[in-house]
Order: structure tokens, then C-alpha cells, then sequence
């Protein structure tokens, strides 16, 4: 059975203000894939994936996310459709005066959840899911920036969403907390959300293999990235 098909854009074009970023692209994602988006800086990652939760408009081509035709959806539409997202930044954007928990009660409590222990159990859950089980009455600024991105990451999660976009999400970490957090976002792959990561972090890529699309000269472009053995790094390494 073939997986199901939950992006699909056909020759759009992506501007900021009339000029440019992105033209004639085209992506499709499955359930449960995972992919990067690689480039330089500027070249168009975090563009395209505002498109796809409609912070930029799409004036050209055909855009389909989750049932959502992203170059006519109504104004009143895109919470739904962001609702079925789960949105990952590179600075965390935590509530800072408030607790963890209080954090992720403030979203679902904005989308629509009521019910206290309902409330209760799905920030106990995504916690648990994100390593972070003891962690729930620490204010942000308590934690690490590792510690943050785990927290935003279990925000994206709160209501199930089928696919997360992950704009820079290691951008401000440091090596090792990087691979801990992109290895998480595999891991939620696995369990069957798809996940679009935009990085200029070529390691991550070479050391957590996926698939992966390139932005470069306003163009996007599928790439066969050659994943050097293990060894090889490991000797390089040695010899840095």
C-alpha cells in the first residue's frame, strides 16, 4: 500500500514583496517521511516553509497541504490548517513568564481544548515523548537551549499533527545538543508524523540521513547527498 501523499506543490512561485525567493518548485511529502531542506542562508528554506503554513502567500502553482489549497485558502481557514501542523522555530519562542506547563496548557486551551484532565494527560505525554518528563514546573529560563528546543518541539506536538516543519531548529545549539534534538525529530518520524527540517548544517545531514532538497539560485532541487562510511569521518576526525 502506497504511503499517503500529504504535500504537493507543483511549479509554485514564492515571493517576499514581489521579488522572487523560490520559482518553478515543485515538492511532494509522504506520510511518515522525513526530509531536509539544505541551503545557504537566504536562499529560500525558511521562505518555503512559511508558505506551507501560509505566513507567505503562494501567487503561483498549485499548493496542497493536508486538503488545504494554500493558493486559495480562506483567511478564516489557516488556524485549521495550522492546527494539523506542528511548527518548530529556530528561537524557541517560549511564553518566558510563564512555567513549561503553562506553556503548552496556554496552546491547546487556544485550540480548542476544555477538559482539565484531558489538558493534563497530553502535556504528561508529549513531556514524556520529548525527554523532558520532570521538567514541566521549570520556567524557560531555567533550562538549556536544548532543554527549550525539546519544549518547543512537544508544543508542535500537542494536537497529533501529520506533519512538523522545523525552520533551523539546532541554529542556536551547540553540536552535540544539535544531533540530540534532530535524532528526536527522527524519532517522532518513526512513530509517523513527517517531518520537513530546513538546516544549513551539513553534519547533522551526513550523521542523521534522510532525504533531501536543496535551495539554491531560486530554484528547488531533489539531490542524491552521498553520505560519506562512518569510518571515513571517524578518521577524519582523527586526523583534524
Amino acid at each position: 500500500m502506497s504511503a499517503e501523499v500529504l504535500l504537493q506543490l507543483d511549479n509554485v512561485e514564492i515571493c517576499i514583496e514581489e521579488n522572487i525567493v523560490l520559482r518553478d518548485t515543485s515538492l511532494t511529502l509522504h506520510d511518515g517521511e522525513f526530509v531536509y531542506v539544505i541551503g545557504k542562508v537566504g536562499s529560500g528554506k525558511s521562505s518555503l516553509l512559511k508558505s506551507l503554513y501560509c505566513e507567505i502567500p503562494i501567487p503561483e502553482g498549485s499548493a496542497w497541504v493536508l486538503g488545504y489549497d494554500l493558493c486559495n485558502i480562506k483567511q478564516k481557514d489557516i488556524p485549521y490548517l495550522r492546527r494539523k501542523l506542528g511548527i518548530v522555530f529556530q528561537d524557541f519562542q517560549l511564553l518566558t513568564d510563564r512555567s513549561v506547563i503553562k506553556n503548552l496548557e496556554f496552546v491547546l486551551k487556544a485550540t480548542g481544548w476544555k477538559k482539565k484532565e484531558l489538558i493534563k494527560t497530553r502535556i504528561r505525554e508529549v513531556l514524556e515523548q520529548v525527554g523532558l518528563p520532570n521538567k514541566g514546573y521549570k520556567m524557560p529560563h531555567e533550562l538549556s537551549g536544548g532543554e527549550q528546543q525539546r519544549v518547543a518541539i512537544a508544543r508542535s506536538l500537542l494536537n497529533k499533527p501529520k506533519i512538523i516543519l522545523a525552520d533551523e531548529p539546532t541554529g542556536n545549539l551547540d553540536p552535540e545538543t544539535s544531533k540530540q534534538i534532530v535524532q528526536l525529530l527522527h524519532n517522532i518520524c518513526e512513530t509517523g508524523t513527517a517531518v520537513i527540517m530546513s538546516t544549513h548544517n551539513y553534519n547533522i545531514v551526513e550523521e542523521l540521513p534522510a532525504r533531501v532538497v536543496r535551495c539554491a539560485n531560486m530554484v528547488l532541487s531533489n539531490i542524491d547527498y552521498q553520505v560519506k562510511p562512518k569510518s571515513e569521518r571517524e578518521i577524519k576526525q582523527k586526523l583534524i
